[in-house]
């Protein structure tokens, strides 16, 4: 490897070495959309060689589905509550 293009792998956040499938991919959902958003800026911004915008490609794409299983959760959590509440208020007298 070059100096030049180890200065430039410097620049990709470690995106070489792609997470395992039992790796955690993010602490929650937030701290993956916003590493998503890093990434989709320097690949926008050219920063990244060939290897490197594969390796960040990569990643992105499981911070995405991680963040669509996070927002599919959330939905069905929310569905259920909304369940709740109405069989709550069917059997209430009391408005909403």
């Amino acid at each position: 490897m070059s100096k030049k293009h180890h200065s430039e792998d410097s620049l990709s956040l470690s995106l070489a070495d792609d997470p395992t499938p039992t790796e955690p991919i993010a602490v929650s959902y937030e701290a993956a959309l916003e590493e998503l958003e890093g990434l989709v800026e320097k690949m926008e911004g050219g920063l990244l060689d060939l290897e490197s915008s594969l390796a960040a490609y990569r990643r992105g794409s499981n911070l995405l589905k991680f963040c669509q299983g996070q927002l599919a959760a959330a939905e069905q959590q929310v569905k259920i509550l909304e369940g709740e509440s109405l069989v709550d208020a069917v059997g209430s007298d009391e408005p909403f």
